[in-house]
């Protein structure tokens, strides 16, 4: 489990499989209301609390993306929850340290990102992908220092996807950074056929 800031009242939370797994938990739980969803989130808020001082107070927005062999995304915004004039609202009286109020909005993304320190791995693994045929497509980013390529599974062979993930982590890691956030706080390099482009423009 691994959380950063991403301002003073947002956090991002990215969890691996291998994390739902030790908690007994599938992918398809976390759109459900139960109990080890519940003590999940409690887990994540108090590490949130202890390694960056995150108050989980008040209402909180909670957006879950499922990613493509990488895990899932939760990103949580404290003070955002838009209360309705049918829903219910809880009186002071009633209110429990350990309920938190929550919207929760829940997203899966089939994007494949991967993030690679430096360019000559983005150009390298451009190669290996254009050399074996998997894809000449993807969206090309810089964000906090590294380069992240996004693939659309979509537009590959699915019966390649496993060669196309193996190449990936040969090179780079499986990030977890979302589209919405490389759009909005990174920088668009190139914004499709990012592998046609590099292996066009660069020589090896």
């Amino acid at each position: 489990m691994k959380i950063e800031r991403l301002s003073q009242d947002k956090i991002r939370i990215f969890l691996t499989f291998d994390d739902l797994l030790e908690r007994g938990i599938q992918k398809e739980d976390m759109w459900r209301e139960i109990p080890k969803v519940n003590e999940l989130f409690s887990e994540m808020m108090d590490q949130a609390h202890s390694e960056l001082g995150f108050e989980a107070s008040g209402p909180l927005a909670v957006e879950v993306f499922a990613l493509p062999a990488q895990g899932m995304v939760v990103i949580v915004t404290r003070g955002k929850l838009n209360v309705h004039a049918d829903d219910s609202v809880h009186d002071d009286e009633d209110a429990d340290e350990d309920v938190y109020e929550m919207e929760v909005t829940l997203e899966q993304s089939d994007i494949v990102m991967y993030a690679f320190r430096d360019f000559e791995d983005v150009l390298a693994v451009c190669r290996r992908l254009q050399q074996s045929e998997l894809t000449e497509d993807g969206r090309l980013f810089a964000y906090n220092g590294k380069y992240i390529l996004a693939l659309d599974p979509s537009l590959i062979d699915s019966t390649r996807h496993n060669a196309l993930i193996a190449l990936l982590a040969e090179f780079g890691e499986a990030t977890s950074v979302t589209e919405a956030v490389l759009e909005e706080y990174g920088k668009t390099i190139i914004n499709a056929g990012a592998v046609r482009e590099l292996c066009k423009h660069f020589t090896f």
